[in-house]
């Protein structure tokens, strides 16, 4: 028989300084009615000295910090999910086990499959909890990208220009244990749709390719194809009835917004107004995050369950649909349960406050990272790190730990609190 499995606690990060995606769209000169269909306001912006290691601990250490000792040492397994690792074959749990302190008995290990990498270490870390074999035990799933837009992407290649105002970069970090304080996931409901398409890659370290058409396309199949899979396995499902909210992988929220309507046209030919409404109702909360932070790839549905369980109204328990995309492709649509109880614990991580608190970076200075003189690329073998490259961004005293990139001395990179 099975028992409760889910996210015990959980945190966003959102890095130190973000930009105003309209002040940057106007300085691009894009077209403005395709700008307000990215439903983007900030996205954040690495700075030199942020990494996807100094993200994913950031998101982690106030997760890890709540726990007393006896439940710090049940983190058995550290699973990180990104795109963006900065090694081919040193995963980042090592970093992630090193800054926080956990314990020698861990497994540490790192998970790549494009935008889906999120779920599948939490798929994973569930079925870890679910077989008992170390009764008690919890897991620690972190999801850390950042994208490093340069500057002759957009010009080189039109049809991606307006993947620079919602790219983004961010982190999430999940608990995940036998007491799903924040989501009770509901165990053996899911459905997959996988198939092989090319519709965006990473051939390179910092290179990124791709067809935005397809991808669009292969996200709407993706999107039916596992929902259709849910309800073939659980019994009564409906897409429209059982789901108190929605949270999707969030590109940008257009996307979300064009799934959803093909959903709902599809499943019920429902009109227009109806679909717009819905969409508010059950989506429009879960935006509430992404639209600060931009795309997050592998944590950016996570993020918009944090959005969700911040902003809706949960006087009680109520069924929340998750779907999960990762370009290639692999997708999954799942559910589970959210409770008055996890709204106050998540609030108590102070995600909306973080962001407020973030620098605000000005086009000038946003232009000037991105020369790339001062990042740290992959495969850099030496490097110091300039904390005054944009001397506002770096933090004022009281603003709490934060980990920050200090060097790389012969390939290994060194971290420092401040």
């Amino acid at each position: 028989m099975r028992g409760p499995v889910g996210i015990e606690a959980m945190n966003v990060f959102g890095g130190m300084a973000y930009l105003d995606v309209r002040e940057l769209c106007d300085h691009r000169g894009l077209d403005m009615p395709r700008f307000e269909n990215l439903l983007m306001q900030e996205k954040t912006v690495a700075l030199p000295y942020e990494d996807p290691v100094t993200f994913a601990v950031n998101a982690a250490k106030p997760v890890v910090d709540a726990l007393s000792a006896e439940d710090r040492a049940r983190i058995e397994i550290v699973i990180t999910c990104t795109e963006s690792g900065i090694d081919f074959g040193k995963s980042l749990s090592t970093y992630l086990h090193r800054y926080l302190d956990l314990p020698s008995n861990c497994r540490l290990f790192e998970i790549k499959q494009a935008c889906y990498s999120g779920t599948a270490g939490l798929q994973m870390a569930v079925n870890f909890v679910l077989s008992h074999t170390s009764p008690g035990a919890k897991a620690l799933v972190v999801t850390t990208d950042i994208s490093r837009f340069a500057l002759a992407d957009a010009a080189a290649v039109q049809e991606w220009a307006y993947s620079e105002p919602s790219s983004g970069a961010g982190a999430t970090a999940m608990l995940v244990s036998d007491t799903p304080h924040i989501l009770a996931l509901d165990a053996g409901a899911y459905g997959n749709h996988a198939f092989e398409v090319m519709d965006t890659c990473r051939p390179g370290p910092d290179t990124e390719a791709g067809d935005a058409d397809l991808s669009l396309m292969a996200y709407l199949d993706c999107c039916a194809g596992a929902f259709e899979d849910y309800a073939r396995r659980v019994e009564g499902a409906d897409f429209r009835e059982t789901f108190s909210q929605l949270c999707f992988h969030t590109p940008f929220g257009g996307m979300v917004k064009g799934a959803h309507r093909h959903l709902m046209r599809k499943l019920y030919k429902t009109p227009p107004a109806e679909i717009a409404q819905d969409f508010e109702t059950r989506l429009g909360p879960s935006l509430a995050y992404g639209k600060r932070v931009g795309n997050t790839a592998g944590g950016s549905v996570y993020v918009a369950l944090a959005g969700t369980i911040d902003t809706v109204e949960l006087s009680q328990p109520q069924r929340i649909g998750l779907f999960s995309y990762g370009s290639g492709c692999c997708s999954e649509f799942f559910s589970g349960v959210v409770s008055p109880e996890g709204k106050t614990r998540l609030q108590a991580m102070g995600i909306s406050k973080a962001l407020d608190e973030r620098y605000r970076l000005s086009i000038a200075e946003y232009e000037k990272l991105l020369t790339g003189k001062e990042v740290v690329r992959f495969g850099t073998r030496n490097a110091e790190l300039d904390r005054q490259v944009i001397p506002g961004a770096w933090p004022t005293a009281g603003k709490g730990d934060r980990l920050v990139l200090d060097s790389v001395v012969d390939y290994h990179r060194n971290y420092s609190w401040i």
